[in-house]
């Protein structure tokens, strides 16, 4: 049985799926980790802990204010080789693979940390007034108040359908569109009021929160994170040792889409046309999927952690 070494409260942030991550990237002490999205170190302290104080620790994230977090994770992990990488997870992947460096098991967390989420300042949160930011990485340009502001209709329109699946995409833009002429939008309070102001009075009291998948959308956007994810994955398995095994937990559907549909591909051998009578292509299986359907919470986790209730996990083993 895996120890329990961590505890809430340990860090400010309590990992997702925390037990299967630790089992199906079985770390054994010696070898190298690779955390492509640290936060505030919740999985990483797991996975540090099965290191025992031998290998090597990667850690990756975007965010400058993961410093402190990373510096907390040294101080508890003193005997362990670790190094922090900024940047986003798919560009240091790709160097890294570039560069030679090599892994035995990556994970990567997708989607918006706690540490992140419950800052109101970043404005990721429509349930608190903020500058309507949204970047992960403060220095990059694009913020959602330029997108808010300078996006075409049509365009957010489709950011609105296609990554926050909002039926109501495009009353809400049209809203926008009638605010923004008269002011720019500044602060999420005045997102969230054009957003509730342009859907029907029955969907405000609907599924969650009437701005949850605006906010949603417009985070991803931002981010590029569905890109980034489609770079990040062949980069992971270049970097992944022959049985080095690759951890995926997203927490939208378009993500899990991405994710599966690349264990799938890396699992296929022949790719010939089916009416070909022999093989001729060579192309063999890369990965092998750790299992059939994605992962999720237990119902305990999720009664214990709500923001769990999305996760879904995909797994593979290099071969």
């Amino acid at each position: 049985m895996l120890p329990n070494v961590l505890q809430p409260g340990a860090t400010d942030h309590v990992p997702v799926l925390a037990h299967e991550v630790r089992t199906l990237l079985a770390v054994q002490p010696g070898e190298t980790v690779v955390d492509g999205t640290f936060g505030a170190g919740g999985h990483a302290s797991l996975l540090a802990a099965d290191l025992q104080g031998k290998g090597k620790f990667i850690a990756i994230d975007r965010d400058p204010g993961v410093e402190p977090y990373f510096e907390s994770f040294r101080r508890r992990n003193g005997g362990l080789n670790a190094r922090l990488l900024r940047g986003d997870f798919a560009s240091v992947l790709e160097q890294l693979a570039e560069n030679g460096r090599q892994a035995d098991a990556i994970l990567l967390d997708l989607g918006v940390s706690s540490m992140q989420i419950d800052r109101p300042e970043r404005g990721f949160s429509y349930a608190a007034d903020a500058p309507l930011d949204m970047r992960m990485d403060s220095t990059q340009e694009l913020s959602a108040r330029e997108l808010v502001n300078e996006a075409s209709e049509r365009d957010l329109t489709q950011i609105f359908r296609r990554y926050g699946e909002e039926r109501y995409a495009k009353q809400i833009v049209r809203a926008i569109a009638r605010r923004r002429r008269e002011r720019p939008f500044e602060r999420t309070c005045d997102l969230v009021e054009t957003i509730k102001a342009a859907i029907p009075a029955p969907a405000r009291f609907g599924d969650g929160h009437p701005a949850k998948r605006v906010f949603q959308a417009l985070r991803i956007a931002v981010n590029d994170e569905l890109g980034e994810l489609e770079r990040a994955l062949p980069a992971a398995l270049e970097m992944l040792r022959p049985g080095g095994r690759l951890v995926v937990i997203s927490f939208h559907s378009l993500e899990d889409r991405i994710a599966k549909r690349f264990l799938r591909e890396a699992e296929r051998g022949c790719i010939c046309p089916p009416d070909f009578p022999v093989c001729v292509c060579g192309h063999e299986p890369s990965m092998r999927a750790l299992e059939r359907k994605a992962i999720r919470p237990r119902p305990e986790e999720v009664a214990a952690n709500p923001r769990a209730a999305s996760a879904r996990m995909r797994a593979g083993i290099k071969v």
